[in-house]
């Protein structure tokens, strides 16, 4: 067998990643001087022939001045619709806690979740003079979550304190997957039976968590850039002659891309549009119960474009915006009315040459297709 490198423990703050290291603690084995990049077109045969999109990496999108002027411009646009759902979801994932009588412990998914994690430390921060632990794992569709990072948190804090966070739900793969995965966990270490599986999200338009800021299908900037915007960090890889037993889940740390980096930018200007005070909880109990009408509406909206595999159907704001900056789009559904949230996704359309086709009425602001490889 190939030697590996020896088991990783935890990740050294400040060593990993561009966030100050009081704000995360990432639980990755660092890849950073391992080739893992492949070119879109290459990317997408290989993820449609069988190739676990884990494997690989897509080359980092390099955006031009006037695409990280949109982002800007965003960011300061939603500064304060961003702050209030940071506050809103944060006192219910602290509420969450402390009704199995702890402080929360963040663990946010990688890379996506992460930013937000950093964005509710920062709330707890604010609004209690609270420092609360935050970690970043891995969580891969179809692979499952890091054990080794999930033993490791585990191994220091109350399973009934963990509190798993990402950025927002698309049709709630992830939350299927982390559902699959705590309860792969509870089965084989029944003392942590108090793991809560609800994802905690700033948006949830998928309505498949109760643990939410909002389910409007709004731009979150963070998704509008990849890396750059997370601290930069790669997202995650799970390769078996790269990751050993006893090994965390692998990610690159792009520390060339310093000059470009505006994760701290993003995450500043949130937290100095924090509300004063936590704001009121309106939403009743029964409407924050999931239906998973995300799910529903990707099978539908599949169904209509003739698309046999739903993994190709990428509904919202931000999962579009991934299609677009990562994948080989087919084209963007549009809700007409929803232009102002969409300048970026306009951008990146114009830009590939992809169709943008206005669906009034469609469930989400707007929808990525894959275009499907011929075989």
């Amino acid at each position: 067998m190939t030697a590996l490198q020896p088991p990783l423990t935890a990740a050294v703050p400040g060593r990993f990643g561009s966030y100050p290291a009081e704000d995360v603690t990432w639980l990755l084995t660092d890849l950073s001087g391992v080739a893992l990049e492949r070119g879109t077109e290459d990317r997408e045969e290989a993820i449609q022939s069988g190739t676990h999109y884990s494997e690989m990496l897509p080359v980092e999108y390099q955006p031009d001045d006037a695409y990280l002027a949109l982002f800007t411009t965003a960011l300061e646009q939603s500064a304060g619709r961003l702050a209030d759902a940071v506050a809103r979801v944060g006192e219910l994932v602290w509420d969450a806690a402390a009704a199995a009588g702890h402080r929360p412990v963040l663990v946010s998914l990688a890379r996506a979740g992460t930013p937000i994690g950093v964005l509710l430390r920062r709330w707890y921060r604010a609004s209690r003079g609270v420092d609360v632990p935050h970690y970043t794992i891995s969580i891969i569709r179809g692979r499952g979550i890091d054990e080794v990072a999930m033993a490791h948190v585990l191994a220091r804090h109350p399973a009934g304190a963990l509190r798993f966070v990402d950025g927002w739900t698309g049709k709630g793969a992830i939350q299927r997957q982390l559902t699959e995965a705590v309860a792969g966990w509870v089965a084989a270490h029944p003392e942590d039976a108090a793991l809560d599986d609800r994802l905690a999200v700033l948006a949830d338009p998928g309505v498949c968590t109760e643990l939410y800021g909002t389910r409007d299908d709004f731009l979150i900037p963070s998704a509008c850039l990849n890396s750059t915007v997370s601290g930069l960090v790669s997202r995650t890889v799970l390769r078996e002659d790269l990751i050993g037993p006893g090994m965390f889940h692998g990610a690159k740390y792009y520390a060339e891309l310093a000059g470009s980096d505006v994760s701290e930018l993003f995450v500043d200007t949130v937290a100095a549009a924090f509300p004063t005070r936590p704001p009121a909880d309106d939403v009743p109990a029964a409407r924050r119960r999931p239906t998973w009408a995300g799910w529903a509406a990707v099978e539908r909206i599949a169904a209509d474009h003739g698309v046999a595999d739903v993994n190709l159907v990428k509904p919202g704001v931000g999962e579009t915006t991934r299609v677009l900056l990562r994948r080989v789009p087919w084209q963007v559904l549009v809700r007409p009315d929803r232009a102002a949230d969409l300048r970026h996704v306009v951008a990146l359309a114009q830009a590939r040459g992809v169709p943008l086709v206005e669906v009034p009425g469609l469930p989400y602001s707007c929808v990525g297709l894959i275009r499907p490889v011929t075989r």
